[in-house]
C-alpha cells in the first residue's frame, strides 16, 4: 500500500483514574472523572476517582483539536480487559478550565469541566461489569482520541 493514501485520523491521550467502593454510576445524562480521592454515594455521576488530570491539564494541540467545529471524541474506558467506548463532539464553546473534573456529557450544556458534549453515553449505561470491577478497586484507564 502507498504511503501517499494513508492519512493520521485520530491522535489521542491517556491516563489513568483509581476505582471507589462508592461509585454508583447511575446517572443519565453524564459520566465524570475526577482528581478527588473521595466519593460519596451522592456522586452518582462519577466513574473514576484520584485522576491523574483534570481539564485544565489537557495537552495544549488536544485541546485545540477538541474545540473545532468539526471534531469528534471517542472515549475508551477499561478496567480489567473490560472495555467500554463513549463517542461524542467537541465545540469550539468548550473552556476547558476546571483543575479537578472532566465532565462528558449527553446534553450541549458546557461548563469550565465539560470535554465532551453529545456523548452515546452517560454513566448510567456504561457497561455494569466495568462499573462492578471500578467498585472493588478497578484501576480505570481511559485513552481519548480526537478525530
Amino acid at each position: 500500500m502507498s504511503s501517499d493514501i494513508l492519512e493520521v485520523i485520530a491522535r489521542g491521550i491517556k491516563f489513568r483514574a483509581k476505582g471507589h467502593p462508592n461509585i454508583r454510576a447511575t446517572h443519565r445524562s453524564t459520566f465524570e472523572i475526577t482528581r478527588e480521592d473521595y466519593l460519596t454515594t451522592r456522586g452518582d455521576c462519577i466513574i473514576g476517582v484520584g485522576s491523574e488530570v483534570a481539564s485544565s491539564d489537557l495537552p495544549e494541540w488536544f485541546k485545540e483539536a477538541i474545540t473545532r467545529e468539526d471534531s469528534r471524541i471517542i472515549a475508551i474506558l477499561c478496567t480489567n480487559n473490560i472495555c467500554d467506548v463513549v463517542i461524542g463532539r467537541g465545540s469550539p464553546k468548550l473552556i476547558l478550565s476546571d483543575n479537578t473534573r472532566m465532565v462528558f456529557r449527553k446534553s450541549t450544556y458546557i461548563g469550565p469541566e465539560t470535554i465532551m458534549i453529545g456523548a452515546s453515553k452517560a454513566a448510567g449505561e456504561i457497561r455494569r461489569d466495568l462499573i462492578n470491577k471500578l467498585v472493588t478497586g478497578g484501576v480505570l484507564e481511559v485513552t481519548i482520541l480526537v478525530v
